[in-house]
């Protein structure tokens, strides 16, 4: 019984230290790449449901603009906040101007994507090829964002806490920017009517 007793009395002291550390399944606080890597795993989303519309019997083209354009605004918001917040910040820490320039020449490629697909009819034959190269794009853009670029900046001494309430703020203007340019041209057809 003595044994039994010394057994646990050792357990008990490591059981009581244990609690001190963190556990390893605890997360760090959202920080800057988190929420716009949130970002990413939302239009990942999109453009997954978007494939499958595409592969559907239905094919419906009113569904497929919905889903085009909220993939278009999504990605124009994200990659405004990024080039206007984030890629300032983590060029000025990292010191990488080749990453941070080919980040941003990708931004602009993808945005000439965007600009083609908001301007076609979803019935012509090359719309859900551009959506598709669209996201096929957004991936390996995404990619090297997580595996270079977010690395990077997680090692530099940036605020990415205090940045991500930047990048939380001005998106949600933006948001709010793009959903009154979606209202108003309804709200005028009704006052012309």
């Amino acid at each position: 019984m003595a044994t039994t007793a010394a057994t646990r009395k050792p357990s008990t002291a490591s059981a009581k230290a244990t609690p001190a550390r963190a556990p390893a399944t605890a997360k760090r606080p959202k920080d800057a790449c988190d929420l716009l890597d949130a970002d990413h795993k939302a239009v990942k989303a999109l453009f997954k449901e978007y494939e499958s519309l595409t592969e559907s019997r239905s094919r419906s083209t009113a569904k497929k603009r919905q889903l085009a354009d909220q993939i278009c605004r999504e990605l124009t918001v994200h990659a405004t906040i990024e080039e206007e917040i984030f890629y300032p910040a983590v060029r000025k820490a990292i010191k990488n101007n080749d990453l941070m320039n080919e980040a941003t020449v990708e931004h602009a490629s993808a945005k000439d994507l965007i600009a083609q697909i908001k301007s076609m009819d979803p019935a012509d034959e090359m719309f859900d090829a551009k959506v598709t190269v669209l996201g096929e794009y957004i991936d390996h853009h995404v990619k090297e964002e997580r595996t270079e670029m977010f690395t990077k900046a997680r090692a530099s001494k940036l605020d990415l806490a205090g940045l991500a309430g930047q990048l939380k703020q001005r998106k949600d203007e933006l948001m709010a920017q793009e959903e009154q340019k979606a209202v108003t041209p309804v709200a005028e057809l009704s006052v012309a009517f």
